[in-house]
């Protein structure tokens, strides 16, 4: 006989694991107890050595679907002479625990929904071990219902006999409810007046004639309308002042998402997950959705029912819009007062329920590339899984960047990266933003000694970190240095690289504005040794939601006298006398005009140029535009120059702009000219890394920031940079874009803190 304790630390709360021990134990008649702490899952068992190996094999072998275990202690203790198997109540302790994301409904309970003799037919909050509500309904850990939005519903007698039951798929399911005790729906009109009647048929009725929907879900409040009526659509953009940007849609199964979408095995496999993101996918031509649901795209995101609730909403439904309940640029909606107050001018009537969302949570978006699935918004199914860091250091906070904004705790060698927040110039994302910092360092017990902010003095989380933290306990890291970190960080790659950051905007370490740099280096220091050539942005930040003016600004740049007799121009000229007078008086002055390197912009006067995207109504949509003008199986590229005579390499665009506007002239397709212009990036930063190794002997880049979510662009440049002999690190559990800059400060802060930087 022997004893032995087994500590367990991963995603091992929330997902029945306390009663899968139990289980186990029993089938190997074994005693002792199982119960759940501040980091984890403890077990201690008692008996033979031959069944102790057994349960241990299987432990390791047979754990549930959701869990991971990243460390499994084992050590041996005086036997105890225990009774039984029990599982014992949770201890507290020190919090370093794995908080398991949301789960998608499983199959079990997705059939007892549907089943009328079942006691949970059509119930809305049904759920289990296996699926439900974590992350949006946890206050504290260990995952008990107590320290959840689930406390104030008391157990009736059924679920109560379910969840003590270890035979039972509900054996401690902390939010198990029915219909008799658990939360209830209701819909409501926009003066928070009662609508009578069978609330399914009334939402279908509504979907039908075009009204407007405001649905509490999981994470927060979905918008939802008919995506196959042209007029309710065009409304709900009307309304939420969401002008072009794509919606993502709701289809009730993957026969119906096979009608509008190319899917292959692995983007079915990501669709049907217990993460259920939606799921960026090729559009079939002559599809039936209403136009203005993705406006001149190639992909439409979709995605799956992943509540009940949804699956309800759906038996009768097509295809939705499902986007986020705000308004553009606010965050989501994620409370009911708050919902009536926000939405009303958007929504017609409202499906409302009482189960609190502890913490507002988006959907999850990702895209598979080349067979692998890359996150573009990391939140609901994935937040807050801890990611790794090669160092342990001292703790940190890490503020994260302005600009699709995360915050990312480390505790240890491991980081906790915070759901997606949005743009903190939206003073009530600022608002989320600071509560869920608050909330995270109480729900893991984070006591950072450091703190690790982006060095552009007036980013709002910048500005936030200066004046709350001690000067001497605040490090600041350039923006593109923490782009690359983080995308080295994912890997667990810990050597040097050659770093390829391209993006829209990021402060440069010479005051202007960089991003289209390359560098060399690692999380100790990085140095800067190419970028492309400085172009003024007239205007200055109107040449953001403007792109005709950074086309202008190129063109000014590389024709100087000439440029007025270009083809277009006089386009922008008799559209824009006014504004045009004002862009050539900033070019000639070069009165803000602010410098900048960037590959977004140089994105956005190409599409300008090109005459796709005069006006961005939304973040990147002159290069999402571009990217879907793209002719495929076009090799041929435009020519370059990397002039590598200075200390930090300068690259020209002088002769692709030449040649791009020579096609324009004589009236190449626009697809063909796009196509170009990619396979000219891909080339020149090929180019640029082979010249690089040349001279540091490094053979691996990492390519990160928001451009790289451009997937063609991707494809491409990473095809070729491995056919030259590279290792190629991109991103895939972290998004590319600036969700992932705290993720890359925190682990530059590791080494720096160290004093190895």
């Amino acid at each position: 006989m022997k004893c032995i304790s087994i500590s367990i630390k991963g995603i091992v709360q929330g997902i029945g694991f306390r009663p899968f021990v139990y289980n186990l134990a029993d089938r190997f008649g074994l005693k002792g107890f199982v119960r759940n702490d501040g980091s984890g899952v403890t077990i201690e068992v008692e008996g033979s050595e031959e069944r102790l190996a057994l349960f241990l094999q299987s432990l390791k072998r047979d754990k549930p679907q959701p869990a991971f275990y990243d460390e499994i202690i084992i050590s041996d203790l005086p036997l105890k002479g225990y009774e039984n198997f029990c599982i014992m109540a949770s201890e507290g302790g020190e919090i370093n625990a794995w908080v398991t994301p949301d789960l998608a409904l499983c199959e079990d309970c997705l059939q007892e929904l549907k089943n009328p003799d079942d006691r949970r037919y059509e119930y809305p909050f049904i759920n289990c071990t296996n699926c439900g509500p974590r992350f949006t309904i946890i206050k504290n850990v260990p995952y008990d219902r107590l320290n959840t939005t689930m406390t104030d519903f008391m157990m009736c007698e059924n679920c109560k006999a379910e969840y003590i039951n270890n035979e039972n798929r509900r054996f401690h399911a902390q939010p198990n409810a029915c219909s008799v005790c658990g939360p209830k729906i209701w819909l409501t009109d926009r003066e928070n007046n009662g609508i009578e009647g069978k609330v399914w048929e009334n939402i279908h009725t509504r979907l039908n004639k075009g009204e407007i929907l405001a649905l509490k879900g999981l994470g927060g409040f979905h918008l939802a309308c008919d995506a196959l009526n042209e007029e309710a659509v065009y409304r709900l953009r009307q309304r939420k002042c969401r002008w072009e940007k794509p919606f993502a849609i709701m289809v009730p199964d993957l026969q119906t998402a096979n009608e509008y979408c190319y899917i292959d095995k692995k983007e079915q496999e990501l669709l049907t997950s217990s993460a259920h993101p939606i799921v960026l996918l090729k559009i079939k031509a002559n599809n039936t959705l209403a136009p203005s649901v993705a406006p001149d795209n190639k992909r439409l995101g979709i995605m799956l029912p992943y509540t009940p609730i949804h699956h309800l909403l759906m038996q009768k439904e097509k295809a939705l819009v499902m986007t986020s309940a705000n308004v553009s640029d606010e965050p989501i909606v994620y409370n009911n007062k708050e919902a009536l107050k926000r939405l009303s001018k958007i929504a017609d009537f409202f499906l409302m329920h009482n189960r609190d969302i502890y913490r507002r949570c988006d959907d999850s978006v990702a895209v598979v590339v080349n067979g692998e699935t890359i996150l573009i918004r990391r939140a609901r199914g994935y937040t807050p899984l801890l990611l790794p860091l090669s160092k342990t250091g001292l703790d940190v906070l890490a503020f994260g960047a302005q600009q699709k904004n995360t915050f990312c705790y480390t505790k240890g060698n491991k980081a906790y990266l915070s759901q997606y927040i949005g743009d903190l110039d939206n003073p009530a994302a600022f608002a989320s933003y600071k509560w869920e910092i608050a909330e995270w360092q109480k729900l893991f017990q984070a006591e950072p000694q450091f703190f690790v902010c982006d060095s552009h003095p007036d980013y709002v989380s910048t500005l936030y970190a200066k004046n709350t933290i001690a000067e001497d306990k605040l490090l600041s890291i350039q923006h593109h240095h923490a782009h690359i970190a983080s995308c080295m960080a994912e890997n667990e790659y810990n050597g040097e690289v050659i770093g390829v950051a391209f993006d829209g905007t990021g402060y440069g370490e010479d005051g202007k504005i960089w991003g289209g740099e390359f560098f060399i280096g690692g999380y100790q220091k990085f140095y800067r040794m190419a970028h492309f050539e400085y172009i003024p942005m007239a205007t200055g930040e109107k040449a953001i939601k403007e792109p005709w003016r950074m086309a202008l600004s190129y063109l000014s740049y590389y024709w100087t006298e000439k440029w007025h007799g270009l083809p277009a121009i006089q386009d922008f000229v008799s559209k824009m006398p006014e504004e045009w007078q004002m862009v050539q008086q900033a070019l000639d002055s070069g009165l803000n005009s602010p410098l900048t390197s960037s590959m977004g912009r140089l994105f956005d006067a190409v599409s300008a140029y090109l005459g796709l995207c005069l006006f961005a109504s939304y973040e990147g949509q002159g290069a999402v535009l571009l990217e879907n003008a793209i002719q495929e199986n076009i090799e041929e590229y435009y020519n370059y120059y990397i002039d590598t005579d200075s200390d930090v390499w300068q690259i020209s665009l002088a002769d692709t702009w030449r040649e791009l506007v020579s096609d324009k002239a004589r009236g190449e397709s626009t697809g063909i000219i796009a196509a170009r212009f990619h396979n000219t990036i891909a080339a020149l930063v090929m180019d640029t890394a082979v010249a690089l190794s040349a001279l540091s002997g490094i053979r691996t880049v990492a390519l990160s920031g928001g451009v790289w979510q451009n997937i063609y662009l991707l494809e491409k440049t990473k095809k070729i940079l491995e056919e030259a002999g590279f290792k190629v690190l991109i991103h895939h559990k972290v998004p590319t874009n600036d969700s992932g800059i705290a993720y890359g400060q925190a682990a530059m802060a590791m080494y720096k803190l160290k004093g190895e930087g």
